[in-house]
């Protein structure tokens, strides 16, 4: 099946949010800029769109299709905003961060589950899920336990629910619990919201109406080095679920857990890099021709980013959530809290 009709479905979603915020904001309110985030206009567009319509099998492709492969496209573009150095820095610093909150979130939440008794292939999903990179760690952990389609349907949808939430308010939190330092909100957003697409959201929603570019970054690069936690997380749990089960499955090849998106990521600063190192770029392209592509392809990255997230609202189902039941809910949202406290506190204490 085509992906075009999602696929325009998502992007008149993206354009009907930056309409609705410069309306809302300049028009209504009367204000010089709209105060109203144009991302967080198009998330609660789709969401409202996919959960009072019924939206035909045709525009599925594109919607799935939005939410991965432009996506992913548009997180590689983000890589132009920062030279290879400055990329690195970031995730150097950002370190500790992740690995005191992943951590913790393993640790806590596998013991919890048992406690509460949810099974154990269920309580590592979720476990992996929030620690690590969301439905991508999920499906990727899921055949090396051998983990049922239920549960691995259960565990996206918990990972789903307060990852939209945590897109929604994590941004103003971070804002105010930082007191409008851009740079911890960054590691913040990067290490405590669930998925790539979630943790991008905010970090557009905070740029949008904090005016700060440098969140946005931090957070990228933050979830980036966070995602390659799966090379260990992957592995590690698979184990730990062996040792307490005679369950069958068969963990992933190393290598296919790398998102090839990562790479793409450092290969853009690299270019910006190269580009920004001479009078010429590249030998031959003028500074300010050189500056006005990188800039267009940040406008390009942003565009992409926005119909991702108007393709996350379209593909938030509440009445699949309501089917979970509440303890693996109740599980998940303390899961995400945790997360988001130990984060808070390391940043505080680090920074």
């Amino acid at each position: 099946m085509t992906v075009l009709p999602g696929l325009l479905l998502a992007l008149a979603i993206a354009f009907a949010g930056q309409f609705l915020s410069v309306w809302i904001g300049v028009d209504l309110m009367g204000l010089p800029k709209s105060p109203i985030s144009a991302i967080m206009m198009a998330i609660l567009l789709g969401i409202l769109i996919r959960n009072t319509l019924t939206l035909p099998a045709a525009v599925q492709p594109g919607i799935r299709f939005g939410l991965v492969r432009v996506l992913r496209f548009g997180i590689v573009l983000l890589g132009i905003r920062l030279s290879l150095g400055e990329a690195g820095a970031i995730g150097l610093q950002s370190l500790p961060v992740i690995i005191g909150s992943v951590s913790a979130a393993l640790l806590i939440f596998t013991y919890l589950a048992r406690k509460v008794g949810l099974s154990g292939r269920l309580g590592t999903l979720i476990a992996v899920g929030t620690s690590v990179c969301g439905a991508t760690a999920i499906v990727a952990t899921a055949p090396a336990i051998g983990a049922k389609d239920d549960e691995v349907s259960y565990s996206v949808a918990c990972i789903t629910l307060f990852g939209v939430i945590a897109m929604l308010v994590y941004p103003f939190a971070g804002h105010w619990i930082f007191s409008g330092d851009a740079f911890a909100s960054g590691l913040f957003l990067g290490t405590s919201v669930h998925e790539t697409a979630q943790v991008a959201g905010s970090g557009l929603v905070y740029q949008q109406y904090y005016d700060d570019p440098q969140t946005l970054d931090v957070a990228t690069v933050t979830k980036l080095v966070r995602n390659l936690g799966m090379l260990v997380i992957i592995p590690l749990m698979s184990v730990m679920y062996h040792r307490n089960s005679t369950e069958g499955g068969e963990a992933p090849k190393w290598w296919t857990m790398i998102p090839l998106f990562v790479v793409g990521f450092a290969c853009m600063s690299l270019i910006r890099t190269i580009g920004d190192s001479g009078e010429l770029a590249f030998g031959m392209i003028p500074q300010e021709t050189w500056q006005a592509i990188v800039g267009h392809t940040k406008d390009f990255a942003e565009v992409c980013l926005a119909v991702a997230m108007a393709a996350v609202g379209l593909g938030t189902s509440i009445k699949g959530l309501r089917e979970i039941g509440m303890r693996p809910l109740a599980i998940g949202l303390f899961s995400a809290l945790l997360v988001g406290g130990v984060s808070i506190s390391l940043i505080k204490v680090l920074y």
